[in-house]
């Protein structure tokens, strides 16, 4: 009885095994994120339309961009970044008794 124990525990590993394998190897290649921390990027269009995200004003984006069929937009993950209203801080006023 144990050995039959021992066969069908080894066939779960390796049924486990099998499905984790094929999981890996059915994952398609993953790419990096295409945005860097610059706030504009140059979109640039083509048989391989592409980011550009090295441009830190909508002018410097524009001089690249231009001759070319390409469009600066703002990155749309360092847009925000940092940018917000400062917290409200209220003063406290110590009373004179």
């Amino acid at each position: 009885m144990t050995v039959l124990l021992q066969e069908e525990a080894l066939m779960r590993y390796l049924a486990w095994a099998a499905v984790a394998l094929g999981t890996a190897l059915a994952a398609g290649p993953t790419s990096a994120q295409t945005y860097s921390g610059a706030p504009v990027c140059l979109h640039v269009y083509g048989k391989g339309s592409y980011y550009e995200c090295n441009y830190y004003s909508i002018a410097q984006c524009n001089a690249s961009a231009s001759g070319r069929a390409a469009q600066c937009v703002v990155n749309p993950y360092a847009a925000n970044a940092g940018i917000g209203e400062p917290p409200v801080r209220y003063r406290h006023y110590r009373r004179a008794y």
